[in-house]
């Protein structure tokens, strides 16, 4: 079967300093290797982007090492087993994990995440929602941020895959909500579709004002997406024992030399608040737990997702930099074919 089966590649090949660009990429063709003991093939249907994806394709210091010049770019994926001589995988099963951005991928498993169990929910929410976005909303802000009924949460890139279902999740656990966008039409999504109390948009309104005038009381959970000049300003507005999840650096495009920014040690001291770096994959036993939970909240409509699809592997190139500008109005994924 394998000498019939072309994989189409995005190649890494060239490193980039800051966000990949698509003239860091190669789109190009190779046929499937022949299938070991234990191999199977997945033939992937969407292709994740995501904001880590920068980090792995630096060669900077970080918690994976960078992509191989020459090798398929690093990413999320899911698709479906179309041949298989490993007996824990049929033909049929859909799997998502560590696919990379290829057609398809030959592999002993060790780089799959799990089988999708929601045959009933489209398989690329295994990328969002119900994937590595939705666990991260989940987990950065129940187990770090502890939120608690009435007090108010606020939300970086509060419209992105990640911000938009920490919202939702905060509203769930009847928490008021603060987020903080860039656009117009982001707001609008914020308000209307994700049921954020208050939206900010930093690109028009002074963000230490507004997160004054919103948060009256004060800040009790910061979900940071970000950090730079956005978060300077939440920081301002702590309330007593206030919580902070540091998952993501989107304003930071370069890291040598790193960014040297305000102190928030004296608004950390005063406030007696906890502020904590988190990463999705160290809470990879649980990652069934939490996809249990959000599955049933899409079901029951409490938590909904908005998806922005590219289609085809030559719009892959030039994604990771369209997520830094912003361009992207829900969850990023690619369509393979």
């Amino acid at each position: 079967m394998t000498e019939t089966l072309v994989n189409k590649r995005v190649i890494l090949s060239d490193r980039p300093k800051g966000v990949p660009l698509a003239e860091h990429f190669t789109v190009d063709e190779a046929p499937v290797p022949e299938l070991g003991d234990n191999q199977f093939i997945v033939k992937n249907a969407f292709w994740s982007v995501d904001p880590a994806m920068r980090g792995w394709a630096n060669d900077a210091p970080n918690y994976l090492p960078p992509v191989e010049i020459g090798s398929p770019m690093r990413s999320f994926a899911v698709g479906e087993v179309v041949a298989s001589r490993n007996p824990d995988y049929a033909e049929g099963d859909t799997v998502t994990g560590m696919l990379g951005w290829q057609r398809y991928t030959v592999t002993d498993g060790s780089n799959v995440d799990r089988k999708v169990s929601h045959p009933d929910l489209p398989s690329s929410l295994a990328l969002g929602v119900l994937g590595l976005n939705g666990v991260t909303a989940y987990y950065g802000l129940l187990d770090v941020c502890d939120p608690q009924p009435g007090e108010t949460v606020v939300v970086s890139t509060a419209a992105g895959a990640v911000g938009s279902a920490v919202g939702q999740i905060a509203k769930i656990k009847e928490c008021r909500t603060v987020g903080i966008t860039s656009s117009a039409e982001k707001g609008a999504l914020c308000r209307d579709t994700f049921g954020y109390d208050e939206v900010i948009n930093y690109r028009t309104e002074d963000v230490s004002a507004a997160v004054k005038a919103a948060c009256p009381d004060g800040v009790d959970c910061y979900f940071d997406n970000t950090c730079g000049p956005i978060s300077d300003a939440v920081m301002q507005h702590l309330a007593l024992g206030a919580r902070i999840t540091i998952c993501g650096t989107a304003a930071l495009t370069d890291w040598d030399p790193i960014p040297q920014g305000p102190r928030v040690h004296r608004q950390l001291m005063v406030a007696r608040a906890r502020m904590q770096g988190f990463l999705v994959l160290d809470y990879k036993e649980r990652f069934g737990e939490a996809i249990s939970v959000l599955a049933d909240w899409v079901r029951d409509g409490r938590l909904v997702h908005n998806e922005h699809v590219l289609e085809g592997a030559d719009a892959a190139p030039g994604a990771i930099s369209m997520l830094y500008n912003g361009l992207n109005t829900g969850k990023l994924l690619i369509r393979v074919d």
